[in-house]
């Protein structure tokens, strides 16, 4: 079956909710992938910050193979023995004391929210029923009706109304909108270190310690959706880390998988996370032991800082080489790390079509808010092959 038979197959049974370029992967390792006809591509979008080691790492692919020889699924009705060894890795990582696994990155969030919900009830004391969430514009946390509830994205809420109360939205990266925003049934602040979905959005320098500051000073929960921020792709295991900040709740996912199996979790400390009682949340699936065994080899991969490292110095030397283009297209780069967001101005067009032009040309890209292309390589990329990129890059953009 070749590349046109499968997309022709998707769309006659598959409800997706967006456009995806026509490319049908069949094979991929490292930076690339292939597609049903034996065209190669380099992926610059690391499968949505999935694959942040690369396609098939082998380490990763043993760690599953592995575990598949073994057993795949338990019952919650008692323990695996790749649990106990990821809470504990994980929470080390995070510098924190508590992990509660769920599978995707949205029930992370929802977690995240009961969990910051039941702390204000039971800790803070606020009244039965009138807890309160503060969110920022432009976020992007997932797809439940309960996180869309505070999106303001209108793609995502149109037709699926009523909504969830219970949330603030301000604006992001202002600092006096959350000081004034704050009152006393406010449990917690959700923010992404770096917004992903809105462009590659960094908020101004000392936004964040500022964050921290505010929560800890009016007594609220700072809640930290690190799922495509972290684990590696700024050039830090967290966003956060760039400003010597720690939140209260980290959200991961995506990446935490290894590219392999759905996995997330909310980390935190025990006087956060003992507000809940056994039967209070739980799920089929979080914390089975496949997903557990890839991602404690996840954690053993990121404990060496390699990623992190590379990261860093190919992400300064890939904004270096963009911001050297002096392109009448661009309007502005932004980004840290191996995570770069390349904004064109108005009178150049959507980039949905440059996105369709380095296509042809072996790149992989994602369109993101109409006007911005989104570089999210994985985190084994060479200098060679990010040339590679850059000179496509170039070529459409410059």
């Amino acid at each position: 079956m070749n590349a046109a038979q499968h997309i022709e197959l998707v769309e006659k049974y598959s409800a997706h909710n967006y456009k995806p370029l026509p490319v049908v992967v069949t094979r991929a390792e490292g930076v690339w992938v292939e597609d049903a006809d034996g065209r190669r591509y380099m992926d610059l979008l690391a499968a949505y910050s999935a694959v942040n080691f690369g396609h098939r790492h082998p380490d990763l692919v043993a760690a599953a193979k592995a575990e598949l020889d073994r057993v795949t699924l338990t019952s919650r009705a008692f323990y695996n023995d790749q649990l106990g060894p990821f809470c504990r890795g994980l929470a080390e990582l995070c510098r924190m004391e508590a992990v509660l696994p769920m599978n995707t990155g949205a029930e992370g969030v929802e977690t995240a929210i009961k969990t910051a919900r039941k702390w204000g009830y039971l800790k803070k004391g606020v009244p039965a029923d009138r807890a309160k969430i503060i969110c920022c514009t432009e976020n992007f946390h997932g797809r439940t009706t309960t996180i869309i509830s505070f999106s303001t994205d209108p793609q995502c809420r149109d037709g699926f109304a009523p909504f969830t109360p219970g949330f603030e939205i301000i604006p992001y990266g202002d600092i006096a909108a959350l000081r004034k925003a704050v009152d006393a049934h406010t449990v917690g602040f959700l923010v992404e270190p770096i917004q992903g979905e809105a462009g590659i959005i960094v908020p101004p320098d000392g936004y964040l310690r500022q964050v921290r500051e505010l929560c800890t000073e009016r007594g609220i929960l700072m809640i930290g959706d690190e799922i495509q921020s972290g684990l590696g792709r700024t050039g830090k295991t967290f966003a956060c880390e760039h400003e010597g900040v720690q939140p209260d709740i980290y959200i991961l996912g995506k990446a935490l998988g290894g590219g392999i199996v759905p996995i997330s979790a909310i980390v935190t400390r025990w006087d956060i996370m003992d507000v809940f009682k056994p039967g209070d949340h739980g799920s089929t699936f979080g914390g089975n032991p496949l997903a557990c065994a890839v991602a404690c080899k996840v954690i053993e991969i990121l404990s060496t800082q390699k990623y992190q490292r590379n990261a860093a110095e190919l992400g300064h030397y890939l904004f270096e080489r963009l911001r050297a283009l002096r392109s009448s297209r661009i309007k502005e780069i932004r980004g840290r790390g191996l995570w770069v967001g390349i904004e064109l101005h108005p009178s150049a067009g959507r980039a949905r079509p440059y996105c369709e032009q380095l296509m042809q040309l072996g790149l992989l890209c994602k369109d993101t808010h109409e006007q911005t292309i989104r570089l999210a390589p994985p985190l084994c990329i060479t200098r060679d092959e990010l040339d590679w990129a850059l000179e496509r890059l170039t070529t459409v953009l410059g």
